[in-house]
C-alpha cells in the first residue's frame, strides 16, 4: 500500500492503525537437508521451524485481537 492510499484509508476509518511488527511479516524457512545427516535430525529441525512459525502466527492473532479490542469493528 502506498502512502497516499494509507492516508486515505486512515482518514476514512478515522483512526491510525499501528504498524504490523516486522517479525510478523517474516516467512519461516524449511530446515536444511544435509546429505549424510540422520533423517531424525532433519525432522527435529523442521519441527523447530514449525514451532517458530506457529508462535509467530499466535502473535499475529494477538496483534489483531488487540486492534479489535482497542478500535472495535467497522462494518
Amino acid at each position: 500500500m502506498n502512502k497516499a492510499a494509507a492516508t486515505k484509508g486512515q482518514a476514512a476509518a478515522g483512526i491510525a492503525l499501528p504498524p504490523l511488527p516486522d517479525d510478523l511479516r517474516r516467512q519461516e524457512a524449511h530446515a536444511p537437508v544435509v546429505e549424510g545427516q540422520p533423517v531424525i535430525a532433519i525432522l527435529a529441525r523442521e519441527r523447530q521451524a514449525l514451532d517458530r512459525a506457529n508462535a509467530r502466527q499466535g502473535r499475529i492473532v494477538q496483534f489483531y485481537d488487540d486492534l479489535i479490542s482497542r478500535y472495535g469493528t467497522r462494518r
